[in-house]
This record gives C-alpha cells, structure tokens and sequence, in this order.
C-alpha cells in the first residue's frame, strides 16, 4: 500500500492554496443554552435542490480548513452548513471538558435553529463519530450519512494510554483554568515555532491560532474513547462510507469495516491519504458529491449489504 510518505514535499501544508479560499458567507451563530458558534452556510439552491447538508469537520481542523474545496461543488444541489466544532477555531468555548456528545448536540441545535429539517450528515476523522452521535441522539434530524475517512473506534495503544492519557487530561484540565487570551497566545507562539510561518498559507495559519489547546487535548482523547461498534449496526438511514485506501491516520481497514457494519451501507473508495478532502480533492471531492447523492435517496435502506469497497475513484 502507497504511503504518504512516499508523496514529493509540498510547500503549504495540506496542499491548501496559499491564497484564502472562496468560502460561503460565514458568521456567529448563538445556539439556545449551548454558547456561539461560526457557521458557514451557503443558502438554498437555485431551484429544487435535495435535503441540506451539514459538514461536521476533523480534530484540529476546522470548517474552512476541512471543507473549503467542498463548498462550490455540494452547494449547486444543497444548502450547505458548516460548523466549527466547540474548542476549535471559532467554535464554542466552554469550561465543560470536551465531549463528542455535546459535539452532536451542538450540531443538532444548530439544524433546528436554522430550520434545515432532516439533513445528511456528513463527517470527517472525528466528524465521523459526531455524525455517528448525532444519528443516535436526534434520529429525527438525520436523512442519511456520509462518513469519510473515519472508522466505528480510534483504538490507542493500551501502553501511552496509561502513561500519557492521564497526563494529557491533567495538562488540559490545568491549561483551562488560563485565561483564553493567555492560551491563544501560546498556541501562537508553538505554531510559529514549530511551522515556518513562510510554508503555511496565512489564512490556515489564522485557523490554527483560534484552537484552545485544552480543548483540543481533550477531543483527541475523547476520540481514543470512542467505539460505536455495539449499536452502528442499527443504523436505519441511507449511508455512505468514504475509504480513503492511502490513509495512514485512521486505517483503510477500519474504514471498511464501518462499511461493513453498517446496513446497507455503499462504500466509494477514494485512492488517498487522511487528507484527501484537500490534497487529493480532484478524487475526494467527486466521491463526496456522490456520496450525499446516496444518503439523501431516501430513507429505505436495502437489504443487500453491499461489499466495503464496491466503489472505487
């Protein structure tokens, strides 16, 4: 299997462009008894289009950074909406520790505070397990999902997860009883130290800086947690899985076996790295507009359990 290694040096990290992207019009939104998020929506399409999508982005990213080349193409068929999940980027502050429920809440508040009705879900990395969360949690709010380049648990090895799980908490717990400037601060001066400001594109290194750090530890943590393999079976809604078979981050084979898992499911493999929703959005970006095709087909699921990997790009 190619590994992304393998692949020439490339002067901004995530392939992105050096220039800010073209993104929908983006603001605060305040959800009810939850605190303010950034939304980016693009408002309906022209004519009769299909159920809304909402994108719910990958640990550390954020909106933009995840789904900037995805916007243009979804939004000549749907309303798109994007959030930036709490403690990333823009997204809620909280003193709460981070929890990928109250993630899947947030997103649930946010359709019912737009009226977008049922909509497909689409999740990246983490995203996946929002998506997952948010079909369990308010299954009235969820036409159909799309999972990319996520699995059903994030296994860490049991010897750091001793070691540097419980550190990792102390550390965070610590860091959110500094105030959010202070933070930010040094979020700052550890990106400027760590990556060249002159490989970054500006605009993502913007992104980066809004992270809180204890949040962020907290949500990677949060994700070594998680495992849905006891009730992804029950899934009941059209579903789509993208493998990303270069992946190096979430193993291919994990991927699959979401597919696997779930009902129905179609899998579209799409032959890239963890990242491919921009380094490799020539291929990513097709599968993804595919994929919402499927999960907004209706809410039939078949019975034929269609192979992980019978979809290639």
């Amino acid at each position: 299997m190619a590994r992304t290694s393998s692949r020439p040096a490339c002067p901004y990290p995530w392939r992105m462009s050096a220039r800010t992207p073209r993104l929908p019009p983006g603001g605060p939104v305040r959800l009810e008894r939850r605190g303010r998020t950034w939304v980016y929506d693009t408002g309906p399409p022209d004519g009769a289009g299909a159920p809304p999508v909402v994108l719910l982005h990958g640990w550390t990213s954020s909106a933009a950074l995840n789904w900037y080349r995805c916007f243009e193409p979804l939004a000549s068929r749907h309303r798109v909406v994007a959030l930036d999940h709490r403690g990333h980027a823009r997204g809620i502050r909280s003193r709460r520790p981070f929890r990928l429920e109250d993630c899947a809440d947030d997103a649930a508040a946010l359709i019912r505070e737009l009226g977008l009705g049922p909509s497909i879900i689409a999740g990246y990395s983490m995203g996946g397990p929002v998506a997952q969360l948010l079909w369990k949690r308010h299954r009235d709010l969820v036409e159909g999902l799309v999972l990319c380049a996520t699995a059903a648990r994030f296994p860490v090895r049991k010897e750091l997860g001793r070691v540097i799980g419980p550190f990792s908490f102390a550390m965070s717990l610590a860091l959110s009883g500094v105030p959010y400037q202070l933070r930010r601060q040094g979020v700052s001066m550890l990106l400027r130290s760590r990556v060249p400001a002159a490989g970054t594109a500006p605009w993502a290194f913007e992104e980066w800086e809004r992270h809180d750090p204890a949040a962020v530890i907290q949500a990677g943590l949060a994700l070594g947690r998680f495992d849905s393999r006891e009730w992804i079976g029950g899934i009941d809604v059209p579903t789509a899985v993208i493998v990303t078979t270069m992946d190096t981050a979430v193993s291919p084979r994990r991927q699959a076996a979401l597919a696997a898992a779930i009902p129905g499911a179609v899998a579209i493999e799409v032959a890239g790295a963890h990242r491919a929703c921009v380094e490799d959005h020539r291929l990513f970006v097709p599968a993804l507009v595919e994929a919402c095709g499927i999960a907004g087909a209706g809410r039939d699921v078949p019975q034929a359990r269609p192979q992980a990997g019978s979809r290639t790009v």
